[in-house]
Order: C-alpha cells, then structure tokens, then sequence
C-alpha cells in the first residue's frame, strides 16, 4: 500500500524538510511571483498555517541553496543569486525587558552568521541598522530582512496592556529602521497572525504591500483541495477517507483565493489514522477571544454572518480590540462573501470555516457563557440525535432540562447582559455544537430569524423571546421567516421559544413543521 511521505509535523526548517525527505507541498510558483513582483511584503495568516515554513523558504532561496529546489517549479525558473539574509524570529515576552533582550539574541545570531560586528547591541535599532549597511557593504549584495512572528510579544501581553504598548512602541522603533534603510535592502517580509493598524506598529513602516487578501496569493499558505487530491488522494482513498468529510471538517478558510485546509489538520489527521478531531483548534486556548469578548459583551450568534468592511479588517490595536477583527485574524471566522458597495470598496461577509472550529469554539463559548458542566456532552449528544430524527418533543424537553442544569451565578454575573441574549447564546452554542451550520440573525426581505439550523435533510428556524406575552411562533409565520429556504426542498420546521425571566428558564417550546 502507497504510504504518505514522512510528515513535518512541527518541523520549520525548510532545508531539514528537503533534506530528510518530509512530504512538501510546493507552494515555490507563488513564491516565484512574490519575489519577483515587488520588494517589502507583509501577511497575516492564523496560527499553524506554515508561515514559520515559508520564511525558513524564503532564506534559503535568497541564500542561493539551489540544490534545496530541485524538482520544484522555481528551480529552473529563477538564477538563486545569493545575497546577505537577517532572519528574525519572536518567542514569548511577558515585558519590555525580555523583549529587548529577544531582539539583542537575534541581532548576534545574525552577526554572528554574516560575520560582522555590531558595535552596540544595547541600542536595537540602531544595531539594526548596522548590520543591514555592513551586510550591504561587506556581501556588495542588498540585504534580505525576513521577521516572523513580528506581532508575538504584543499578543502575548493582551491581560498585561501596559507591557502590550510597551512592547508595540519598541518593535515600532525597531521596524522603521527597514524603511530608513531602504537602500541596501532588496526584499522584506514580515508575518504573524494579526495585522495592525499603520497608526499602531507600522505606523514607520508604510511602505509594506499588505497581501492578506491578495487573490494572486490566496493559496500561498493553506492546501487546495486540487494538493490534497495530488499529495494525498490515493492513501485516504486506501484506506477508505470520506473525503467530503474531511472537507467539511477541515477546509473552508478563504483568502480570497481558493478554500485550503490549515495544514496542520491535515498532517495530524494523517498521523494519527484519519480520525476526525480538533487538532488545530486544541493546539492552542484562545484565552484572549474570550478575553475580548467578555469586555465587549459580544453577542454571540453574530458570529454567523458578520458583516465587515476592507477598513475594520485593516484597524487591530491595542487600544482597539474588535472582537469581529480578531476573531477574523486568528482563524476563527474567515471570509463567506465579497461584496462590492456602491460608494466603493468592499464589505466582506463572514462566518466560521468548519466542523471544527464550529464545535471546538462552541465548547470554549458555553464554558464562557453558563460555565463547564459535567453533563454538557451528553446535552450536545443528545440534541445532535433529535435534530438528526426530527424529533421536536424531544428537543423541546431536552432544552428544558438543559437551561434548567445552568448554574444561578451565571444567570447574574451579567457578562452576557439581558437575559434574552444569554438564552439566545446557549441555544446558539449548542445549535452550533452539532457540526452543523447554524446562520445567526438569519436576514430575510421580512426581518430577521433569530437563527437557522440546516442539515442534509431538514430546516430549522428558530425565534427566541423572553416574557413574551404572544407566541414566538406566531411572529414566525406572520412574517414568513420560512419562505427564503421554500426552494430547497426540505422539509421546515419552525420553532418558538419563550423564556420565563424569573423562573430562569423556558416555559414555552411550540413548533410546526411546513412541507
């Protein structure tokens, strides 16, 4: 049987990959074009998506190790001359000191590495700024400056907001010294996770091409369905891999080229005998989301169908932490549709990517929301069930017992506010917690649903009220919610819920199905 190439599970150094025979995928066509096309680049990508790769690429590229690309696109199609490189690379610092002492650890390293002495390492910058002139002046080459994870110590200091600007006014300083020495420079990359505002950390450094969302390099991080099919169609099809499962579990980001897989999901499903789980989202605890979202009281059935414009998605700063934005920047929602507006310029509709981080975000939220509950596999289990059978007594008692199980101080710490978005957020996260695709504030020509819940084989709309004094389900079919989904040939079933403030919890589950 045909056996995947050893994978680079943790692996960032592009020549150990080569050399030691781990599978690559060639992403060396659209590298071909970065480094042809332009000269100071900047991109954002969430976590684990290969950025760590692509640098370590890019330095032995630029270091003329011609011999790393045999056998890939670029390798007979660009003459690798070799010029001087500064890599810089970011760990964790949890103060400006540590941080400082970060950057003064790089600087060496590369000195050390081009063999040329910086005269004062205290001064960052202006050691910096040194060793791109010697660099130039020692290699007669222009310098290439690659930094990744150049937004590290700023968000590993999120809970600590002083250290946070502390931090974001070194690395300002530190970075305006690429743009002031603009002449020996022949290329500059930086990456990290989010992108800030050019009034923030860049605001030296406006001369980078931000290609984020540039479709020309859509697909440079990421695996395409057409790489999954090439590198590893034949070994799930052997071993029998649905592969619109693993579709629906891990594809769906979308940087405006085509929809990829986050690399790691699929390196771990391979390793660990195609079994479906959260890999990437339980690589990391996104403390700070919740973080954010507890300060902005942040609703959360908005997460589906957030509607955004091109300037929120270019505006993250310390002082300005959207939770839409950094959700959008660290992978956890990505870009549903593009929409042009007629004024100009474009709102970006968006909602989260898959399976995965639908269920894994989920579990995180209701942790937030009512708390971590013994029995909430159990609930989650059990609705998936009556959703799948359609059965809707069932649901309806099961959200009674559910909403009845959440502890009294989560009904009055006031993190979600009115009772009515609380309620609206549990349902929301359980909905969610199925797999499922659930639309929050759902728009149709009427008004808007509270939220819809699709399967393969049925529709679900739901209205939401508390101490109504009608029926929600009345509101349903007075305005005719259900029409927008008629044309999909499903059976509808239109759900009203009411809850009863001072009793804490649903006193009214009413439904109808519609043929």
């Amino acid at each position: 049987m045909e056996k995947i190439k050893k994978l680079p599970i943790g692996v960032q150094d592009f020549k150990s990959v080569r050399e030691e025979d781990y599978l690559y995928i060639d992403k060396t066509k659209s590298i071909y074009n970065l480094i042809t096309e332009g000269k100071y680049y900047f991109l954002s990508r969430p976590r684990r998506f290969g950025k760590s790769l692509l640098v370590s690429t890019l330095k032995y590229l630029f270091q003329g190790e011609k011999e790393l690309f045999k056998g890939l696109y670029i390798y007979d199609k660009y003459d690798f001359p070799k010029h001087p490189v500064i890599h810089i690379t970011f760990g964790g610092s949890r103060s400006e000191e540590r941080l400082l002492k970060i950057i003064r650890q790089n600087l060496e390293r590369n000195s050390k590495a081009l063999e040329i002495e910086c005269p004062d390492y205290e001064d960052v910058a202006y050691c910096f700024a040194e060793l791109m002139e010697k660099a130039y002046e020692k290699y007669n080459q222009k310098v290439v400056i690659l930094i990744d994870e150049y937004d590290k110590p700023i968000l590993d200091n999120i809970d600590q907001m002083e250290v946070a600007k502390e931090n974001r006014n070194v690395l300002r300083e530190f970075y305006t010294e690429i743009k002031n020495n603009d002449a020996y420079i022949r290329f500059a990359f930086l990456t990290g996770v989010t992108k800030f505002s050019k009034a923030g950390i860049f605001s030296g450094l406006n001369n980078l091409e931000d290609i984020t969302l540039e479709p020309e390099f859509g697909n440079l991080l990421g695996i395409t369905q057409d790489e999954l099919e090439r590198y590893f169609g034949d070994v799930f099809r052997e071993n029998n891999v649905d592969l619109e499962k693993v579709k629906e579990w891990y594809n769906g980001y979308n940087f405006l080229g085509d929809l990829v897989y986050n690399p790691f999901d699929l390196l771990l499903f391979a390793k660990k005998r195609f079994s479906f789980r959260s890999y990437w989202f339980s690589s990391g605890t996104p403390k700070f989301l919740i973080d954010i979202i507890d300060k902005d009281n942040f609703y959360i059935p908005r997460l589906s169908g957030i509607e955004v414009d091109d300037t929120i998605l270019d505006s993250f700063d310390v002082e300005r932490m959207q939770p839409e934005v950094v959700l959008f920047q660290a992978g956890y929602l990505t870009i549903d549709k593009v929409v042009e507006r007629p004024r100009g310029g474009y709102e970006y509709i968006l909602r989260m990517p898959n399976k995965e981080v639908r269920m894994a975000l989920m579990d995180v939220l209701l942790d937030y929301i009512e708390g971590v509950r013994e029995d909430r596999v159990k609930h989650q289990n059990r609705i998936t069930e009556l959703i799948d059978a359609g059965d809707m007594e069932g649901l309806g008692k099961e959200f009674e017992a559910l909403l009845a199980g959440v502890p009294y101080n989560y009904h009055t710490h006031g993190r979600i506010g009115e009772y009515e978005g609380y309620y609206s957020s549990v349902i929301y996260a359980y909905l969610q917690s199925t797999g499922y695709p659930v639309i929050g504030e759902d728009v149709t020509s009427r008004g808007r649903i509270d939220f819809t819940l699709i399967t393969k084989d049925n529709i679900y709309v739901f209205e939401i009220k508390v101490d109504a004094n009608t029926s929600p389900i009345e509101q349903i079919k007075e305005k005719e919610y259900y029409k927008k989904y008629e044309n999909q040939n499903k059976p509808i079933y239109i759900i009203g819920i009411n809850i009863d403030s001072k009793e804490r919890n649903m006193d009214r589950f009413e439904w109808e199905k519609i043929n």
